[in-house]
């Protein structure tokens, strides 16, 4: 790397804070073992600076996915500064030019250079001059402008507060330097950069094909909920990386809480039949392409039914949205009873119809990602 174009200030910290922690480790564990209330403790750091950035830093201020309430937005910038991580006018400016330029030259970390340029090495570098327009809002938030204004001290300050506090609680200055600051630092560093780096290499794309964002439910259990990645890429202004009930999503079961003590608002989500039509797009196209390299009897006819059934669910989701978009601008203009009970009535038989062709829907995936290559199909 060219040392005029190296980042000095972040690059000397992180390369000689792990270094450093990663020899002397060994012989604090020689010499003595952290309490369990020590890693208890450390862990609820942990998710508390991790949380800060990922529902913080990303949901919020990045992609403006909600509103916070200025305490929360206090508690946010002060864990977030915790986490070491660059000011949050830094962070975000990055990452929205990494949204708008993702894959390309242009990206601050893309996945194009390489898996550690991605993870890491791209932090090494001299960072772009921040540009007001790619940022104009944060520019207006004074709490945003005082953290970018004085973030190294208060960096510094906010960690010294941590092993300080940690030390003093648990009566492990000790453990409290390598445990609840060095370790604690060095995972939510490497878990941040997963995002970047592993997020754009392992998993699979239900919702876009075109870029190298991934689906991961490992990476999510790992990075508090982003492992979601390409459906975060394909609906960035969605406060959820994990959509369905069951995904790992810290972040967004925060921003829900936050939301339901009215401590947030205007929270942003794509609605269940664009996320389906998106998926039936994408995938209509792997099938087809699957297709391709398979060898069997009924190839045509199973062409034709990828064809006819995904029409057919697209067609329907237009449908039902236009239904229930009547609906809502009759119910406005006072529209008779019976007349609403009979669109209620259209859309609900539209939505079992529409279940029953995504269920059909998603057992033809299967049968056809199911098979190999040269294998004969029997359907």
């Amino acid at each position: 790397m060219n040392f005029k174009n190296f980042n000095w200030g972040p690059g000397l910290f992180l390369i000689i804070y792990q270094t450093l922690l990663l020899v002397t480790l060994p012989f604090y564990f020689f010499h003595a073992l952290p309490s369990w209330g020590m890693i208890l403790f450390s862990f609820v750091l942990l998710y508390l600076t991790g949380l800060s950035i990922t529902a913080g830093y990303h949901r919020l201020y990045s992609h403006k996915t909600y509103r916070a309430n200025r305490f929360v937005e206090i508690v946010i910038l002060f864990f977030g500064t915790m986490a070491a991580q660059g000011s949050v006018l830094r962070w975000c400016f990055d990452h929205r030019l990494h949204h708008a330029y993702v894959d390309t030259d242009n990206d601050p970390y893309s996945i194009k250079k390489g898996f550690w340029y991605a993870h890491f090495i791209w932090i090494l570098e001299k960072p772009r001059k921040i540009e007001q327009k790619v940022v104009p809002d944060l520019f207006k938030n004074s709490l945003v402008m005082f953290q970018h204004k004085y973030y190294e001290i208060l960096m510094l300050l906010t960690n010294v507060l941590a092993f300080v506090f940690t030390g003093w609680l648990l009566d492990d200055y000790l453990g409290a330097f390598f445990v609840a600051c060095g370790i604690r630092l060095f995972l939510l560093h490497h878990f941040t950069w997963f995002i970047n780096s592993l997020a754009h290499t392992w998993g699979d794309k239900p919702f876009s094909q075109e870029q190298s964002a991934v689906n991961n439910y490992v990476i999510a259990l790992l990075t508090f909920g982003e492992g979601y990645h390409n459906f975060h890429h394909t609906f960035a202004n969605d406060y959820r990386n994990g959509i369905r009930w069951f995904h790992f999503d810290p972040s967004k079961w925060l921003i829900w809480t936050l939301h339901k003590f009215k401590l947030a608002e205007g929270l942003k989500t794509i609605d269940a039949y664009t996320i389906k039509k998106r998926m039936v797009t994408e995938r209509k196209e792997i099938l087809i392409d699957r297709l391709c390299n398979l060898w069997y009897i009924k190839k045509d006819e199973m062409e034709q039914n990828i064809n006819i059934l995904s029409e057919r669910i697209l067609n329907k989701i237009a449908q039902t949205n236009a239904l229930m978009n009547n609906y809502r601008q009759k119910r406005l203009q006072r529209a008779e009873r019976a007349y609403l009970n009979e669109i209620k009535q259209e859309i609900k038989e539209l939505k079992k119809n529409l279940k029953e062709d995504w269920r059909l829907w998603i057992k033809l995936s299967h049968q056809i990602m199911s098979l190999k290559p040269f294998q004969k199909a029997i359907f």
